[in-house]
């Protein structure tokens, strides 16, 4: 109690370096509202580094993403989806 939860964020591994942040979202939409999606860049070349994270609106939804596409194949790689760690909580 006393901690206040917002939106569950999950990290999507070996995503395909050309994939977009819109492609990303588009493919967890079809669980729940997202909240945003984002795939990291590196700063200097501005290349994907081949991760992203994708965050729910709600908690279910974002468990349900996870359980059905983890392993599964995104624009012919397959990917790896955990619970992204905040990093506040070190």
């Amino acid at each position: 109690m006393g901690v206040f939860s917002m939106a569950k964020k999950l990290h999507v591994g070996n995503l395909k370096f050309d994939m977009t942040d819109q492609e990303l979202e588009e493919a967890f939409a079809k669980f729940g509202a997202i909240a945003s999606a984002t795939i990291e860049k590196d700063r200097v070349s501005g290349r994907s580094k081949g991760f992203g994270f994708v965050e729910f609106v709600n908690d279910e939804d974002a468990d349900k993403a996870r359980d059905e596409m983890n392993g599964k194949g995104l624009k012919g790689r397959t990917v790896r989806i955990d619970n992204a760690r905040d990093q506040k909580d070190s």
